[in-house]
C-alpha cells in the first residue's frame, strides 16, 4: 500500500460508479443532479470523478472528463465542473461506450459513500479488516422480495 493510500484509507467510505445512459432523445429533465448535489452538500456522497462518454452513429464514441463543461453541452452536469480524480479513463469510457446503443451519450460518476466512512474507521481501529463491498442489483432485490411473498402465501 502506498504513502497516500496508508494515510487515507481509514477515513474512506467504499467506491461505487453508476453510470447512467441517456438514449437519443431522452428528455434530461434536470430532475437528478439537484438529488446527488444534495447527498454531496450533506456529506452521504463525495463525487470524486465524472466522465461523459458519447457513441455516435457509427459505433464510434468519444469520453471526457468533467473540464470545461457547458450548460448546453452536459446539462445540470456543468454542476461537477473540475470532478476529476483519475479514477475513471479511457478503459472506462470503452466500457460505458459497449455498454450503450450508438446515437447515445452516458455519464459514469464515480462516488465515495462517506457516510460509510465512520464505521470502516472503527472496524479497522478494532482490528477488523473490511475485505468487500458489494451491490446487489435492483431487480434481484424486487425478485428476491417477489419470492419471498409468494412462498408466504
Amino acid at each position: 500500500m502506498d504513502d497516500a493510500a496508508e494515510r487515507h484509507d481509514d477515513a474512506l467510505g467504499p467506491v461505487d460508479v453508476a453510470v447512467i445512459a441517456y438514449p437519443a432523445g431522452a428528455p434530461m429533465t434536470g430532475e437528478a443532479v439537484p438529488l446527488l448535489l444534495d447527498l454531496v452538500e450533506r456529506g452521504i456522497v463525495r463525487v470524486l470523478d465524472v466522465l461523459f462518454v458519447r457513441k455516435e452513429a457509427d459505433g464510434t464514441f468519444a469520453g471526457f472528463d468533467a473540464t470545461d463543461l457547458t450548460e448546453e453541452g452536459v446539462g445540470d452536469f456543468v454542476a461537477f465542473e473540475g470532478a476529476s480524480s483519475g479514477l475513471l479513463g479511457d478503459d472506462d469510457a470503452r466500457q460505458v461506450a459497449d455498454a450503450i446503443e450508438p446515437g447515445s451519450a452516458a455519464v459514469a460518476i464515480a462516488y465515495e459513500n462517506r457516510w460509510a466512512a465512520p464505521f470502516v474507521a472503527a472496524v479497522r481501529r478494532n482490528g477488523g479488516i473490511p475485505v468487500a463491498f458489494e451491490r446487489i442489483p435492483v431487480q434481484d432485490l424486487l425478485d428476491a422480495l417477489d419470492a419471498a411473498e409468494s412462498a408466504t402465501i
